[in-house]
């Protein structure tokens, strides 16, 4: 029976073991569930009262281990959680396609600087957390004899490995191919005599769901005030392998959920040269129609591959903070990613006069940074509007964020600079842990997607999409006639025809994805030797069951 405490039982090795163990467990305790931080010492007191009430570290009857612990196998679970829970707090939720497409695209040039005092912080909790299950271990043979199912147990729970074993399971799976059976290969079948110039405006991470005015106020009324000239989509959902920056783009872009390269990529260890060379994209397509293609975003052009992918896909002008800054009247006017806002409006407005002097239509895409997690980077024209910044109130950023927007098409408009151009306003996906995390995730979030110009009529229509269906949607909006109303995987949403997750549900996709080989397969192409396979006939759409219709057959099916 366990004996009843005594403060003759603390010593200060034990008491500093528990303590760290303790305090390591209520704090990935409240990071994992809704309980607010100050649940943190009832964990920890509940750990240690347990702890000194078992004499975990003093049994009555010790069995000192024959050879003196120094290593246990159960480290490495504890350290997959240890990650699992840094990477839930820096982004809310573990997206292991990120992580993945990061390591191969390339980090240099992120500015993810705040988190670097985090990272410090979490490897030191760590180390001091081996060293205290370590001296349990050495100290308690009943610890010694549940390490291997603790180990076993840690292992199994962890949603990181979970992700893991899920695209594992995908190499052996007996249908790896159900997404690239429904993807529809872009094509202009027509277009108009005088086609419209387009401005597409993402703003990161500035989701629908802020419009919601009873938990967030008026930090997105602007962006209400601009949809009420144009159309507004509601219900643009968030597919897997979408929801980050550069997935959000190429989903929007190319109609596909950026699946990484993963092994697909011949050399492991180098970054990847090219951005999911095997599909045509927006770029493509307007690019083969005369248009001149401009990207601008303050960040760097070289973090995560966005240079490499807009100059693949059709892009004859690409500017970052690299190109920018030397242009900058104040060069030391930057955040930790690269501009702010208002200086990348400056510069984008001066880039559409300059598209305007020239003969023929032009695109122009531009990415800001206002709204990016954890804070959002206002910029100074906020900060004189709005007041002082607290550093840490995110909605404070997203009406920068939609501000500096509704500003940017006024001064646009005001010289002219609009006439004949459709404008799309996106969130490139939806943020990452913020202030207002709790609120964000009380209901179903969506993206912002709104469409303004020649043409589109004043609306707010609701639909159940993802991003993927942004591609068509736009391609449409521009007055061109597209196969079957579809592209790549999405459903222009100005046709009455179903999206993929209306017919399917997100659920459903999300599940055929994670075991999806083929699509990764088309978006990589080129990067690994290619299997030799007979040409064959075009065939019609294969379907293996009823969910997999769609209804109708497409012109063209690659």
């Amino acid at each position: 029976m366990p004996s009843s405490f005594s403060f003759r039982d603390i010593n200060f090795p034990r008491g500093c073991s528990l303590l760290i163990i303790g305090l390591c467990l209520g704090y990935s305790v409240t990071s994992l569930t809704r309980l607010p931080i100050w649940g943190l010492p009832f964990v920890t007191a509940a750990w240690l009262a347990l702890g000194y009430w078992l004499r975990w570290g003093a049994p009555r009857s010790p069995q000192r281990p024959v050879v003196p612990r120094i290593w246990s196998w159960a480290l490495i679970p504890i350290a997959l959680w240890g990650l699992y829970i840094y990477l839930s707090e820096s982004f809310g939720i573990v997206d292991l396609s990120a992580v993945f497409f990061h390591l191969q695209a390339g980090m240099a040039d992120h500015g993810g600087v705040s988190r670097v005092g985090a990272a410090f912080f979490y490897t030191l909790s760590m180390a001091a957390l081996f060293v205290s299950f370590l001296w349990l271990l050495r100290h308690d043979h009943r610890w010694r004899r549940v390490e291997f199912f603790l180990a076993l147990l840690l292992l199994a729970s962890n949603p990181l490995l979970y992700g893991v074993t899920q695209r594992g399971a995908a190499i052996v799976t007996d249908d790896g191919a159900w997404m690239d059976r429904q993807y529809v290969k872009p094509l202009i079948l027509d277009a108009r005599d005088d086609p419209p110039n387009l401005l597409l405006l993402y703003l990161e991470s500035i989701e629908r769901t802020y419009a919601d005015r009873e938990r967030f106020g008026d930090a997105y009324a602007d962006l209400e005030a601009i949809g009420e000239e144009g159309l507004v989509y509601e219900g643009v959902y968030q597919l897997d392998n979408t929801g980050w920056t550069m997935a959000g783009m190429i989903a929007s872009q190319c109609g596909t959920p950026l699946m990484p390269a993963g092994l697909l990529h011949d050399r492991q260890f180098s970054p990847l040269e090219t951005v999911v060379p095997g599909v045509d994209c927006l770029g493509d397509l307007l690019s083969e129609q005369g248009y001149r293609l401009t990207y601008m975003g303050g960040a760097s052009t070289a973090f995560a591959g966005k240079g490499l992918f807009y100059q693949d896909h059709g892009f004859e002008t690409i500017l970052g903070r690299e190109d920018l800054q030397p242009r900058l009247d104040d060069p030391d006017y930057l955040n930790n990613w690269g501009l702010y806002d208002d200086s990348l409006y400056d510069f984008t407005v001066e880039e559409i006069r300059r598209l305007n002097e020239e003969e023929g239509p032009w695109g122009l895409v531009n990415l800001t940074l206002a709204g990016h997690a954890p804070r959002g980077y206002p910029a100074q024209r906020c900060i004189d509007r709005q007041g002082e910044f607290d550093g840490e109130d995110i909605l404070y950023s997203v009406e920068c964020s939609a501000w500096l927007a509704r500003d940017l098409l006024e001064r646009l408009d005001s010289e002219g600079l609009l006439e004949n151009t459709l404008v799309v306003i996106a969130s490139d996906h939806l943020t990452m842990r913020v202030s207002a995390w709790e609120q964000l995730i009380q209901s179903k979030r969506d993206n912002t997607f709104m469409l303004l110009g020649p043409g589109i009529p004043v609306d707010r229509q609701t639909r159940e999409a993802s991003m993927v269906d942004v591609f068509p949607t736009i391609l449409e909006a521009m007055g061109f006639t597209i196969d079957w109303h579809r592209a790549g995987l999405g459903v222009s949403l100005l046709s009455d025809e179903p999206t993929l997750i209306e017919e399917h549900s997100m659920e459903f996709v999300n599940a055929r994805m994670r075991e999806e080989n083929a699509l990764q397969q088309r978006l990589w192409e080129g990067l690994a030797p290619q299997r030799e396979e007979t040409e064959a006939a075009p065939q019609e759409q294969v379907v293996e069951t009823p969910e997999d219709a769609t209804g109708e057959e497409p012109a063209s099916v690659q």
